[in-house]
């Protein structure tokens, strides 16, 4: 069909109707709803691969983003229900799939992918995801050096954070009964899918956070996984599950996959363990060869104590035998005491002769008249002391009439005076005593008291004894 031609109205200012034109004309949004309709209804599902490029998050949730390749470039949008449940963080210069539908934005007039569905293209793309992730945490410092920690050597409690129902769980504790019996405490989560990454995380932080003498505080964590692919495991590539186990309080050992397979998990981890198994022997030693171990420390410390002693000893006996003969010592003084004992014997062998001499000459001076003389002039002067004491005796004089008259301590009184101050008088006559008591107040006029003759005292008598 021919193009009508308006040439004959190009100095037209207002539009009119034309002969046999029956076409109204539309409006902006009339046309904006008719390309939308159209690109929808062609465009109804379709697969795009590229680069991503000016990734954004919005406040609302909604993620928005360009796919390039070397020659053309698309927007895209992806509501915030899907962009929550995309199993990796898109970034710039990741190659993805991105599934959806084709449609128009009339505001701008420019069309756009809404995107359902965001994959990587390829383990490729995932790879080169690691990358950049790991590149960005390194930088943060998550994975330094300095930040690991020396594993305990014998926990007490040990955490596990993994599968309740999977292998890796049963091999754990199958072989930390073979080696050291321990208390374990497991954290059951997923470990893969949607929802894993989460969970992992949060089991990691619990036991972090779990007060210090708690009982189901953990000296030791391990988190745990079999083998597979890499997007098996890309929950433990997530960024919360490294920053959790980066801040972890307690040691922890990433025992995820096999051998070759490496996640971000194992480089924040303070220990990386090649299979789960092998992170059970890594958490406990043998307990045979500890057994072993501290008997021969016990040994090694006998030793060491009995060591001195047998040094000691050895240095006794060298110089015991550099040290001379106690026979040749004591030889001189042997001579010697053998010497002086014979001269002892001679010296008291002489002693008793010589009393022996001097015996037998006193023996001839004690002559018996002697003797009898001098036992006569003892008897002598023991008789005359006999004598003067009976005739100095104050009741010898009772028996001649006289009384004796003591107070009432047996002391004699001599005076009237002193027997007027004594409460009772005892007077002792030849044949017996008589108890008086002194009368007070009365006035006798005292009798002449006869003089009584006292006997002599012979001269002195010489020695009997010399």
């Amino acid at each position: 069909m021919a193009a009508p031609d308006f040439a004959d109205d190009d100095a037209r200012l207002v539009a009119k109707g034309r002969a046999g034109d029956n076409a109204e004309p539309l409006s902006v949004s009339e046309l904006a709803g008719m390309l939308k309709r159209t690109v929808e209804d062609r465009f109804g599902f379709v697969r795009l691969r590229g680069e991503l490029s000016g990734v954004k998050r919005a406040a609302s949730g909604h993620l928005y983003c360009c796919l390039k390749d070397d020659s053309a470039v698309i927007d895209g949008v992806m509501w915030r229900g899907p962009a929550s449940a995309l199993a990796f963080r898109p970034e710039d210069g990741l190659e993805v799939v991105a599934s959806g539908k084709l449609t128009t934005y009339p505001g701008r007039s420019k069309y756009q992918v809404v995107i359902d569905k965001l994959e990587l293209a390829g383990e490729g793309a995932l790879l080169a995801l690691f990358e950049k992730m790991r590149q960005r945490l390194a930088a943060e410092g998550l994975f330094a050096p300095e930040r690991k920690r020396r594993l305990p050597y014998l926990p007490t409690t040990i955490g596990v954070v993994t599968s309740p129902t999977g292998a890796v769980i049963r091999d754990i504790l199958h072989r930390l009964a073979d080696r050291f019996p321990s208390r374990v405490v497991v954290w059951p989560v997923l470990v893969q899918g949607q929802g894993a990454a989460e969970q992992v995380a949060a089991a990691v932080r619990g036991f972090s956070a779990l007060p210090h003498g708690h009982e189901l505080r953990p000296d030791l964590l391990i988190v745990a996984r079999g083998g597979g692919s890499i997007e098996d495991l890309w929950c433990f590539n997530e960024e919360a599950v490294v920053r959790a186990i980066a801040e972890c309080a307690i040691p922890t050992i990433s025992a995820v996959g096999h051998e070759t397979d490496t996640t971000l998990a194992d480089h924040a981890a303070d220990h990386r363990a090649p299979t789960p198994t092998a992170a059970a022997e890594i958490a406990v030693p043998v307990l045979r060869e500890l057994a072993a171990t501290l008997a021969d420390f016990a040994h090694r410390k006998q030793r060491c104590a009995l060591r001195p002693v047998e040094l000691g000893r050895e240095r006794l006996e060298a110089r015991v035998k550099r040290l001379p003969q106690p026979t040749t010592l004591l030889a001189p003084q042997a001579q010697k005491l053998d010497d002086l004992s014979e001269r002892l014997r001679r010296g008291l062998r002489d002693s008793a002769s010589r009393s022996r001499e001097r015996l037998q000459h006193d023996r001839a001076r004690l002559v018996p008249s002697l003797l009898t003389h001098r036992l006569e002039r003892g008897r002598d002067r023991l008789t005359a002391t006999a004598r003067l004491m009976a005739s100095l005796d104050p009741d010898a004089v009772l028996q001649r009439g006289y009384v004796r008259v003591t107070g009432a301590e047996g002391r004699t009184v001599t005076d009237a005076s002193a027997a007027r101050g004594e409460a009772a008088l005892v007077l002792k006559f030849r044949d017996g005593t008589l108890d008086v008591a002194p009368l007070s107040g009365v006035q006798r006029k005292p009798r002449p008291v006869p003089s009584v003759k006292r006997p002599v005292a012979s001269p002195r008598q010489d020695d009997l004894f010399g």
